[in-house]
């Protein structure tokens, strides 16, 4: 028995075959290309493979790039008002009249007065057809305060009025004025996270990796800050602005207002990876050659965990937008003319006038979007650096 296995483990794996040493098995081309890859070409494939999060980029991606030509997209200029139709409810757009194709137009409007709530009534009439005009001349605006012009992507006909998300109090484009606070409200997060980061990494980076008193020092000043309630502390700050700054000087109050607060997760981060990080083999024949703690840092520790902090500055940005869209909402943020979601959201703190003109809440929808994005999109980033992760 024990010599009929001997000869049957003998048969599986003994080869017959004559060893070549110059023999190698070949890749394929696909196989070639992966192995060859580099990490940030990984990451990227494997973000392509999350759906959700690819399609949140392709959102963000245009959306920023539509800030910088808001003047353009928008159909009114920031501050235009029509007095003639305050408080104009959302106009749709509109292909066939009378089963005919006509082209993209809206209905003109018959105001009226309702005597019993004193609300204005705007009733669409039929036989008023504004045709749209596309890449045309309208507004006045200046680009960027560079240089003026009145180029538009799409305009109301001469006479006609084009209000896609109805008009506010004083008869200004609704739609108009959401384009232009995109311009504000999404910059803001990318400042301010960028005060946050070099804050978060720098002094993260100083605590995990010269530790003792350092460290101890670090994690207390952190842990006050973070005991602190987050909103009243906001408040607080934003407060002390002087109101005889211009709109440009609270921008980047409120921008660095931010940055100061929400430093504390990063740099734990940044902390925990360097205590792990300081005590691996590299690191220490870097110690031994003479590197100094700024060039062991920058070259050696950060590139190592370089994608888990692009995935946490992600999911932080939404925080920046939110925490400015609720100081501008409460009337210690940003403040007219600055235009920005927040600012917007401030005219529908009157839950009256909410109730009676439900579209001056549409500014809240672009925030929620982009929000859900980020996350999503930070999610996604988060598992395609994991080096575990098939």
């Amino acid at each position: 028995m024990s010599r009929h296995t001997n000869d049957r483990a003998d048969e599986h794996f003994v080869d017959t075959q004559p060893f070549d040493p110059w023999d190698k098995e070949e890749l394929s081309p696909e196989q070639e290309r992966y192995f060859l890859a580099s990490q940030w070409k990984l990451i990227w494939w494997r973000l392509k493979q999350h759906r959700l999060a690819f399609v949140s980029l392709i959102i963000l991606a245009v959306m920023y790039l539509a800030i910088f030509i808001v003047e353009f997209l928008a159909p009114y200029a920031q501050e235009t008002r029509d007095s003639q139709n305050i408080h104009h409810p959302p106009q749709g757009i509109h292909l066939f009249a009378d089963g005919a194709f006509v082209g993209p137009f809206t209905y003109g409007t018959d105001f009226s007065v309702d005597m019993e709530t004193l609300k204005p009534v705007y009733t669409p009439n039929p036989a008023k057809i504004n045709k749209l005009r596309f890449f045309c001349s309208g507004d006045p605006y200046e680009f960027w305060g560079l240089f003026k012009a009145d180029l538009h992507l799409v305009c109301p006909a001469k006479d006609g009025t084009l209000f896609l998300l109805g008009t506010d109090r004083l008869g200004r484009d609704m739609f108009s004025r959401i384009i232009y606070g995109a311009r504000i409200s999404l910059t803001i997060g990318l400042v301010g996270i960028a005060v946050s980061f070099v804050l978060g990494v720098l002094i993260g980076g100083v605590a995990g990796y010269f530790g003792g008193w350092v460290d101890s020092c670090v994690q207390r000043v952190i842990e006050v800050i973070r005991s602190l309630p987050e909103i009243p502390l906001w408040m607080a700050l934003s407060a002390a602005l002087p109101v005889t700054w211009s709109p440009v000087l609270i921008y980047f109050g409120i921008t660095i207002i931010l940055g100061l607060i929400d430093w504390t997760g990063l740099a734990r981060a940044v902390r925990s990876k360097f205590l792990a990080l300081r005590e691996e083999d590299y690191a220490l024949a870097a110690r031994l050659t003479g590197a100094t703690p700024k060039r062991i840092i920058a070259r050696h520790l950060l590139p190592n965990f370089a994608s888990h902090l692009i995935a946490s500055v992600t999911l932080s940005i939404p925080n920046m937008i939110l925490g400015e869209t609720a100081l501008s909402f409460l009337g210690l943020g940003l403040r007219p003319p600055v235009t920005s979601w927040g600012v917007l959201l401030n005219e529908a703190q009157n839950i009256n006038a909410v109730a009676v003109y439900p579209w001056l809440m549409l500014p809240v929808v672009p925030v929620i979007i982009v929000v859900l994005a980020f996350n999503f999109l930070g999610d996604g980033l988060r598992d395609a650096a994991d080096p575990y992760k098939n």
